[in-house]
């Protein structure tokens, strides 16, 4: 090889290395190099290991660039700090690593630390601050090309700090302030995802509140609107009770006491007048039904089967002292545990009830009845019995016969109790009673129960 060969080879070389092949100090100076770039490669590694750990917080962030720092430069003591007003938000504001431990609490930093701990904190590299001194070093800290902070630290005895270490330092310090940076958004993008799920829930828990009371409105509102109609519908029937009690009644009752003066007359002259008197007995009976009639058609306009004036067993009890005349003894007896009805149902008992012992007391000549109410598994049995003059087997004829073609109006009030029977699924029956009179027997399956079984039943 040339000489020449041989000068641009020790050039290259030269080049690569930093180093002079013709010097006597050429190996010696290279391995210093080597180790040097094998302490770099260590430093990059640490680096590397310590800024994947900004998931766990910046607090293990910072300790971590701290250690791997201090260990680069075999440090008694090296610091980190933020500058005023930058990164807000991050935590901690400076770490001092001093003797494998870490401090924070500026009361415990030692004075040569602390006068580093201001120059950080002043962003001194918009003045243009020297890079080391006499036995510290320091590296800014950077986030978009702009400053943020530092880290000043003492290197160890006997450590020949060189521009590649504080390359290393700024390398260090420029990815931290990117890590604290993506640490405190990752926690806080987690903040808010975690705020956004609550909110989230809360949303759906008050968009079903809101259709909840939504639909409490609109069942609110219905009910309403079926008050209005009804308390409509009661004003039209107690006005239509009023103007019965006012005025027809009074004249129906005036026109019966003219009948009883009239008989009473004719009934004291004697011969043919005392026959005439006879018939106008009969028609003071009818006057007196029709009295009644009117009387309990104005009970049960004031009575509205929407009204909740109690369960059925007091609802006989009432009728039994408000609904009759008074020449009628009523006796109310419950048996079985009372079961709730429909209230339709309830009012139809209640209905057929009234009707049974008015016929006792008008048509039957009756002074005692008993109503029974008894309750069983799976049906309601009600009877009304009277020791009147009524006879059970003319009564069915007179009830077939008003249910074929009734053209005089007459006993339809038993056709009308056997309708109610049937629109409840029931039955109505009619024998003597034990009390000589009249039994009328309905029997009415409770709610749920199968045509199936009421028919087998019957």
């Amino acid at each position: 090889m040339s000489v020449n060969g041989r000068g641009r080879q020790a050039a290259d070389l030269g080049a690569l290395t930093g180093l002079r092949s013709g010097k006597r100090s050429f190996y010696p100076a290279y391995v210093r190099s080597m180790e040097r770039l094998e302490h770099t490669v260590e430093a990059l590694d640490g680096i590397s290991r310590a800024l994947v750990r900004s998931a766990e917080g910046p607090r293990a962030l910072v300790e971590a660039v701290v250690r791997t720092a201090a260990e680069h430069l075999q440090a008694r003591w090296l610091l980190l700090a933020l500058a005023d007003g930058a990164l807000r938000v991050a935590r901690p504001r400076f770490l001092l690593y001093a003797d494998d431990v870490l401090i924070d609490d500026e009361a415990r930093l030692p004075a040569e630390a602390r006068e580093h701990l201001e120059v950080l904190r002043a962003r001194p590299w918009e003045a243009g601050a020297p890079a080391r001194g006499r036995g510290w070093v320091r590296a800014p800290m950077t986030l978009d090309d702009e400053p943020v902070g530092g880290i000043a630290a003492q290197p160890g005895a006997g450590v020949e700090v060189a521009e590649t270490d504080l390359a290393v330092l700024r390398v260090l310090a420029n990815q931290a302030a990117v890590a604290l940076h993506n640490s405190y958004l990752f926690h806080a993008a987690t903040a808010l995802r975690g705020r956004t799920e609550q909110l989230s829930e809360a949303a759906e828990k008050q968009a079903r509140d809101l259709a909840a009371r939504s639909a409490e409105l609109a069942e609110a509102q219905t009910r309403l609107l079926d008050a209005m109609q009804r308390q409509a519908l009661d004003d039209e029937r107690h006005r239509i009770a009023r103007e019965l009690h006012d005025s027809v009644t009074q004249y129906v009752l005036s026109a019966g006491m003219t009948v009883e003066v009239c008989r009473a007359e004719l009934e004291a002259l004697g011969g043919p007048a005392g026959d005439i008197a006879g018939r106008l007995a009969t028609a003071k009976d009818l006057n007196r039904y029709a009295v009644e009639r009117l009387r309990a058609a104005i009970y049960a306009l004031h009575h509205t089967s929407h009204e909740p004036t109690g369960p059925l067993p007091v609802l006989l009890e009432r009728l039994s002292t408000v609904h009759l005349t008074t020449d009628l003894d009523v006796r109310v007896r419950v048996e079985g545990s009372p079961v709730p009805l429909p209230p339709q149902a309830e009012q139809s008992i209640l209905r057929l009830t009234g009707e049974a012992l008015f016929n006792s007391a008008t048509h039957g000549k009756a002074g005692r009845a008993l109503v029974r109410l008894r309750y069983l598994p799976e049906a309601v049995v009600l009877t009304v019995s009277d020791n009147g003059t009524g006879d059970p087997a003319q009564l069915r004829h007179a009830l077939r016969l008003s249910r074929a073609a009734d053209l005089s109006g007459r006993h339809r009030g038993l056709a009308n109790m056997v309708a109610r029977a049937e629109e409840m699924g029931g039955r109505l029956s009619i024998r003597r009673s034990g009390m000589g009179g009249v039994l009328l027997r309905v029997e009415i399956p409770l709610p749920g129960r199968s045509d199936q079984e009421a028919a087998d039943d019957h």
